[in-house]
This record gives C-alpha cells, sequence and structure tokens, in this order.
C-alpha cells in the first residue's frame, strides 16, 4: 500500500509539473513556453503578440505544437515570482519581456533557455561590464533600442531655439538611466544646458515632471516601462504647461509626446519568435546568439498634442494612427 502512495503521488507531482502543458522537455514534438511579461501597456503587449503569433505559425509548420504560459507580473519585484513558476515546471524556453523580467530570468536558472525583448542595452540590464553584443550561456534576446543619437537630434530639429532640455525618466530602470546619460551627452555637445528629472515611481512622477517643466524648453522621456504605463500623468503636467515632450518609443508619443523615433513592437516579438523557433528546433546555440535589434525605425509625431501645442509636424514624420 505504501509503494502504490508513492507511486500515485509521484503521478501527480509529474502531472502537476507538465500538466495542461503538453510535451513537457519537448519529446514528442511538443514545447512549453513560459512568457514572463512586466506590464500591461501597448509596447510590451505588441511584443508578446508579435511573438505568440510568429512561433505558434512557425512551429506549426515544423510539424511541432506550442503551449505558451503567459503571465504579466505587474510589478518588478513579482517578476522572480513568475520567473520561479516557469523553472519549476521546467518549461523548454523562457521569453521574458522588459528589463526587470529578463534580469529575474537571468537569477533564476542557466539552465532554460532565456530570450528577453523590449530591453535596451543588455549590459545595463545584466551588470555585465565591457558588452560586446552577446550574452552567452543560456541568453540572448532582442533590444528595442533605436538609435539615441537621431532622438537627440530630434530635439534640435523640432525646438532649434531650445536652450534647456530635461529628461524625464524612471531612476528604478537601469535601461532608463543609459538612455539619459548617453542623450545627455549627446545634447551638451550641441550647446544644450540638460537636467535630469529622475522619479523613483509612479508616486512621485508628477511632483518630478513639475519641476522638469517648470525648468525646461522640451522633455526628452527614453523608452521606459513606468512612463509608458502613466502617460496621463505626463500629459497632464505638461500640454497645459505648453512644454513639449520627445519620447523614445511610439506607445509613450501617443500618451504624452509630439514626436519620436520608434520601432515596431510587434516585429521586435516576431524577430523573437524566429530566435525561439531556431533554439527548439535545435537548429542555433543560444549562448551564441548576438542580441539582435529591429530593422526599421519610423519617425512618427501625434497629430492631437502638435496641434493642441500650436507645433507643425516636420516634414518626413508619420501621423501616429488615432484610436
Amino acid at each position: 500500500m505504501k509503494k502504490m502512495i508513492s507511486v500515485i503521488l509521484t503521478v501527480v507531482m509529474l502531472i502537476s509539473v507538465c500538466g495542461i502543458f503538453v510535451g513537457c522537455g519537448g519529446d514528442d514534438g511538443s514545447f512549453t513556453v513560459g512568457i514572463c511579461q512586466l506590464m500591461v501597456h501597448d509596447a510590451l503587449d505588441q511584443a508578446t503578440q508579435g511573438f505568440v503569433d510568429s512561433l505558434s505559425a512557425e512551429m506549426e509548420a515544423a510539424g511541432k505544437k506550442v503551449t505558451f504560459d503567459t503571465q504579466v507580473a505587474g510589478d518588478q519585484n513579482l517578476c522572480t515570482t513568475v520567473i520561479n513558476t516557469f523553472t519549476a515546471k521546467k518549461v523548454d524556453l523562457i521569453m521574458a519581456n522588459a528589463t526587470p523580467a529578463v534580469a529575474a530570468a537571468y537569477n533564476a536558472t542557466v539552465e532554460i533557455p532565456i530570450l528577453g525583448t523590449s530591453v535596451t542595452e543588455y549590459g545595463a540590464a545584466l551588470g555585465i561590464k565591457d558588452f560586446t553584443g552577446t550574452v552567452g550561456a543560456n541568453v540572448s534576446g532582442t533590444s528595442d533600442l533605436a538609435p539615441l543619437d537621431k532622438q537627440a537630434a530630434m530635439v534640435k530639429e523640432w525646438f532649434p531655439d531650445a536652450k534647456n532640455v530635461g529628461l524625464l525618466y524612471c531612476s528604478a530602470e537601469a535601461n532608463s538611466q543609459y538612455q539619459v546619460d548617453t542623450v545627455q551627452a549627446l545634447l551638451e555637445a550641441k550647446g544644450l544646458t540638460v537636467t535630469q528629472y529622475p522619479f523613483a515611481d509612479s508616486n512621485d512622477m508628477a511632483a518630478v515632471t513639475q519641476t522638469a517643466c517648470d525648468n525646461s524648453d522640451v522633455i526628452y522621456v527614453p523608452t521606459d516601462n513606468t512612463v509608458a504605463s502613466s502617460t496621463g500623468i505626463i500629459d497632464g503636467i505638461c500640454q497645459p504647461a505648453g512644454v513639449p515632450v520627445i519620447a523614445g518609443e511610439e506607445g509613450i508619443c501617443k500618451g504624452c509626446g509630439i514626436a519620436t523615433l520608434s520601432i515596431s513592437y510587434y516585429d521586435l516579438g516576431v524577430k523573437t519568435a524566429e530566435m525561439a523557433a531556431q533554439i527548439l528546433k535545435g537548429e542555433a546555440d543560444i549562448a551564441t546568439m548576438p542580441v539582435a535589434y529591429a530593422d526599421k525605425q519610423t519617425p512618427k509625431y501625434n497629430a492631437a498634442i502638435c496641434e493642441a501645442l500650436g507645433i507643425a509636424p516636420l516634414a518626413g514624420y508619420e501621423a501616429i494612427p488615432a484610436e
């Protein structure tokens, strides 16, 4: 009887690990992919959707099946909890959407392949000094970094008479710090006075944004998850004050900016899926896969905010589609 109970418990444990996840381990041509997305906002949602759509189609075409366990952490501290559930279930691959998610996965496992996406700079995100483009071991992914030199040039292009530029960002996001440090050096080289305005989280965003508005001719906001989830706070302060915002990506620009040089996050998810398919099918070694970048950046403007501020859109910029 004890032996029978032991067998039953073992079976139950196996079901709890593999359970609804078809083909745990991929031995029968089926794979389980755990997706940890930091929070809900347009850019991250699009990256996840592009990943799921593309990987599903590619694996089906190869006669294989993939099952997704998609979890939205909602907070960077909860990313570790989500990742730990994936490691316990022994998923075949982890897709970590946003910097805190890939950092949590990087610290949680050296066995399961990890692909990050919506990560600006992997060296900054993972604390890798002298990052050369390949993380190594079990980690790779895609970057959402649009050329920062071109974004900095946009400030001067749109506002040639501006003298004081405020850089507004969340200090808890390492990649945001990397972006504003880079943009600050580029703008100062153009003779502008540049001041960083970091906020700790959404709780002090309004107060810091107000200070930035009071002291800036124009504000630059990098690709920043906290900003992306709270653009209404920034727009509610900057637009009435008549202070324009140049944004690091389209989702933020749609909420509070006048112009951006942005990528397609859906396409970034597709590119991440291409890497995942190669790994799952045994066609590539993740340890040697360099971080990939978006193929195209598109200059866009927010027609509604431009009109409200009396700013004429520049030639060569596409209008962000209205919802």
